[in-house]
C-alpha cells in the first residue's frame, strides 16, 4: 500500500498502512484454517461485532443479529478446519449485509 501526497504526516500515513490484530488473524484464516485457537476466533469475531453464546458448555457460538446462521465451534485447541470454514462463510454474509 502507497500513502497519497495529500496527508498531511507520516502519523496518517501509518494508520492507513496499518492492519489491525483482527483483519491479520482472517487474513491467515483464509490462507490456513488449520489449527486455531477459540481466543483468535473470539478477537475475529469482535471485528464483526459478532454476537457469542458460551454458557460453562464446551462450545461457543458465534452469530449476528441480521442472519439467521449460526456457527458452534468447540471451545478446545487445536480447532478443527471444517469449524473455522463455515466461521468464515458466516464473516462473508455479514460482508454482505
Amino acid at each position: 500500500m502507497f500513502c497519497f501526497l495529500f496527508l498531511t504526516s507520516n502519523i496518517t500515513c501509518d494508520i492507513i498502512r496499518t492492519m489491525s490484530k483482527a483483519d491479520k488473524l482472517l487474513e491467515r484464516m483464509r490462507n490456513n484454517p488449520q489449527g486455531w485457537r477459540i481466543e483468535d476466533v473470539k478477537t475475529v469475531a469482535g471485528r464483526f461485532k459478532m454476537l457469542m453464546r458460551a454458557k460453562g458448555g464446551s462450545h461457543h457460538v458465534f452469530g449476528f443479529p441480521f442472519i439467521d446462521e449460526a456457527v458452534s465451534i468447540p471451545a478446545h485447541n487445536p480447532i478443527k478446519a471444517v469449524y473455522i470454514i463455515r466461521f468464515l462463510e458466516l464473516i462473508d454474509k455479514i460482508k454482505e449485509v
